[in-house]
């Protein structure tokens, strides 16, 4: 690849002019300008950014780290991520933890090694040490969807008890006369979040959680299908179970599929999320709509805005929820 000094002596000028007509630092004759672009273009040149970004200090990249790649949900934040990066001109470099702990230390060390000037967020699991870590990089940082104990940062959610309350009350009132639950894994804030929301619902309706009612998922397809296979092999089957995410609501829906149970006759779900498959799954799924493309866009107009103006204050912009009610639910008919 040509380098810079290649230009300047195809243009039989210094680096420095090269520089200055490249960029519009300083006067540069037109006839040398002309030299130059004719040189750069000669010569298929392309400046170098990590040389840019060594004299102004700034790289015009984003860091950004989920915890799975391969949920949906994590896919269209991603989205509203990149969407605000590429009109603000600034880069993303994605990196995936796969909710392991010794990976996700090895994303942040790369990233930092990277020179990013900012960095978006997704905790996996619990790491007592990672507050200290991340206060250790000195960069701008706006956590998504999890907290991260002892760490005062900007943060973006959606209201995750709230939204738990929707999909309880929802199956509540078309007669239910329980709500089982499906919950997230027991280390990460929004799977404690929505499981107090669906207590909450419970205890407003006058109803005490039962032994068994609760069973843990991974938040993936594989643990809500076992999940789902453990709450019907209990003696008093379920007739409607709030389910923490929509990736573990489809792995139940098969579940319940294999047992024989017609839905939402049988059995009514509600997921957590609104992924872009739930629309159709079969039958289609009622979930929480979180806005996730919001969230993203959010998440990062707030780390451009830290980068440009700091702040001594960290903000957190909490997303309202809101059900969207498909075929997965109906009223309940004893039998």
């Amino acid at each position: 690849m040509a380098n810079i000094k290649d230009v300047a002596q195809r243009a039989g000028v210094s680096v420095t002019t090269v520089s200055h007509a490249l960029n519009g630092t300083r006067f540069v004759s037109d006839d040398a300008r002309l030299r130059v672009q004719s040189a750069v273009r000669e010569l298929a040149y392309v400046p170098s950014a990590v040389a840019r970004s060594l004299k102004q200090n700034s790289t015009r990249t984003l860091g950004m780290i989920i915890p799975d790649n391969s949920n949906p949900y994590f896919a269209e934040i991603i989205r509203g991520v990149e969407h605000c990066c590429f009109t603000a001109g600034y880069n993303l470099i994605l990196c995936n933890s796969d909710s392991e702990l010794a990976r996700q230390s090895a994303n942040l060390r790369v990233l930092a090694e990277k020179r990013i000037d900012g960095l978006i967020f997704v905790a996996a699991g619990k790491d007592p040490e990672l507050g200290e870590r991340l206060e250790a990089l000195h960069l701008p940082l706006v956590l998504v969807d999890r907290e991260v104990p002892g760490l005062d940062c900007d943060l973006v959610e959606v209201d995750h008890a709230a939204g738990s309350e929707l999909a309880t009350r929802h199956l509540l009132g078309l007669g239910h006369p329980f709500v089982a639950c499906i919950s997230g894994p027991a280390n990460l804030s929004p799977s404690t979040q929505r499981r107090a929301g669906w207590k909450r619902a419970l205890a407003a309706a006058g109803l005490s959680r039962r032994e068994g009612d609760v069973v843990r998922g991974d938040f993936t397809s594989a643990g809500g299908y076992q999940a789902m296979k453990t709450l019907l092999a209990r003696p008093v089957r379920p007739s409607a179970v709030f389910v923490c995410n929509d990736l573990m609501a489809i792995g139940a829906l098969c579940a319940a599929h294999e047992a024989g149970l017609q839905l939402p006759k049988d059995l009514s779900i509600v997921g957590f999320d609104d992924i872009a498959l739930a629309a159709y799954t079969y039958p289609p799924l009622t979930t929480v709509a979180q806005p996730k493309q919001a969230i993203g866009t959010a998440a990062a107009a707030m780390l451009l805005e830290r980068i440009g103006d700091p702040r001594s204050e960290s903000r957190r912009q909490i997303l309202q929820p809101e059900l969207r009610v498909r075929q997965s639910t109906a009223a309940f008919t004893p039998g």
